[in-house]
């Protein structure tokens, strides 16, 4: 019997480590850094749909390195821009940020740099809008445990030389505004048309709502959006109108 143990424990314990390698050597790939803090780099990937309790009962999932990560991604792009443009105002700097940080461009961003490799989540309790946000938020997670695990100059590096400067076109960017609501509230008061942006449902639990937006031009209704705030909401029914208006 205990021959039989000994056996299970290693075998079990090689598969760990094999994992653990396996997940170190993609770190590596993706970041340029070598882990010191495996777990860390392990709990950026599990979505909440698989997470698991821990010894204290709570539920281990990448969301809270996904909050830090957002935080420390903020404050390097601002950095960045406010260097790159220091004759630019405020508000440039502000709209920029927010075209590189938003969600969808940092799904895109996990994708090539190869976060989408390593993100574990449960494919079956996934829904259209959820999916299309578990890799940027384990983008997010991941700058996390890179800035616990190796500090934020060694962070900061790899957000602007690995993510950053090589797969976002700042002049692209600035050119292409996909600030879909400004453009159709300017359209509507070029038009003398009024603009309503009214929320119609929301469902979900309290930290995972989702939101659907009706865009009404003269009181009719345009289009539907959906999202995980009523901002992404009123955005994609924004866009969705424009789309229809041809703006």
């Amino acid at each position: 019997m205990d021959r039989l143990f000994n056996w299970i424990f290693k075998l079990n314990t090689t598969n760990q480590n094999n994992t653990d390698t396996d997940l170190a050597r993609s770190v590596k790939r993706i970041t340029g850094l070598t882990p010191k803090n495996i777990k860390l780099y392990w709990l950026s990937t599990q979505h909440r749909s698989i997470a698991q309790r821990n010894d204290h009962g709570v539920k281990e999932s990448n969301e809270r390195l996904e909050y830090l990560g957002d935080a420390v991604l903020g404050a390097v792009v601002a950095e960045y821009l406010f260097k790159k443009f220091p004759l630019k105002d405020e508000g440039f700097l502000t709209d920029i940020r927010s075209r590189i940080v938003n969600r969808d461009a940092l799904n895109q961003a996990a994708r090539k740099i190869g976060v989408s490799d390593i993100a574990e989540f449960h494919t079956h309790k996934k829904n259209r809008l959820t999916y299309k946000s578990i890799y940027g938020d384990a983008l997010e997670a991941l700058i996390g445990a890179v800035y616990l695990d190796k500090g934020y100059r060694r962070c900061r590096s790899f957000i602007l030389y690995k993510l950053i400067i090589p797969h976002f076109d700042l002049e692209e960017i600035i050119k292409n505004n996909p600030n879909y609501k400004s453009k159709i509230i300017e359209w509507a008061h070029q038009e003398n048309k009024e603009i309503e942006f009214r929320i119609t449902e929301i469902k979900g639990r309290a930290n995972h709502k989702e939101f659907t937006a009706d865009l009404l031009l003269d009181n009719e209704i345009v289009a539907k959006g959906n999202g995980f705030s009523k901002k992404k909401a009123e955005q994609d029914a924004a866009q969705k109108s424009c789309d229809l208006l041809e703006i």
